[in-house]
């Protein structure tokens, strides 16, 4: 169970951390790289073809431009995740219609700006079809997430 973990700075550390923390948790190993689709082009393809048949999924972060998603989309078969980073004066949006506006054939899968963690649990949900205890886990993450927004809703009412 492996997941690759592009970022195209690693000013973006910070937005995947948390999400790279949830895999880990779940067993799952997780290779972490800065590369750039515009500035290092010659190492992504290296490092994709070096992970071929060894990963699972990528989740490619990017700012602004936001084009490292759809570069690696379009150099492999393994399942990409899109995470926008905000790192502009957009506020992000520009990070977001960059990797969801993919044209027909090459699709990512995208998840919020930011959002690490629904980054990591979609790369869980697509493993979980080939890993049934990730899908035990899921069963379990989600009742945890019921159970406290429950608790909360208890404590609300005093």
């Amino acid at each position: 169970m492996k997941v690759a973990v592009v970022m195209g700075s690693k000013s973006d550390y910070p937005k995947v951390q948390e999400g790279i923390e949830l895999l880990e948790k779940y067993g799952v190993e997780v290779i972490a790289r800065a590369l750039s689709a515009h500035r290092t082009p010659v190492q992504l393809a290296q490092f994709l073809n070096e992970i071929e048949g060894e990963v699972d999924v990528i989740i490619g972060a990017a700012g602004k431009a936001a084009h490292l998603p759809g570069v690696i989309a379009s150099q492999t078969l393994i399942p990409v995740i899109g995470l926008p980073i905000k790192s502009s004066t957009m506020d992000g949006l520009d990070s977001l219609l960059s990797i969801v506006q993919m044209p027909k054939g090459v699709p990512v899968a995208t998840v919020a700006i930011d959002g690490g963690v629904n980054a990591a649990l979609l790369a869980l949900q697509i493993m979980s079809l080939k890993y049934p205890k990730i899908k035990d886990d899921l069963v379990l993450y989600r009742e945890e997430m019921e159970q406290k927004v429950l608790e909360d809703d208890k404590n609300l009412r005093g």
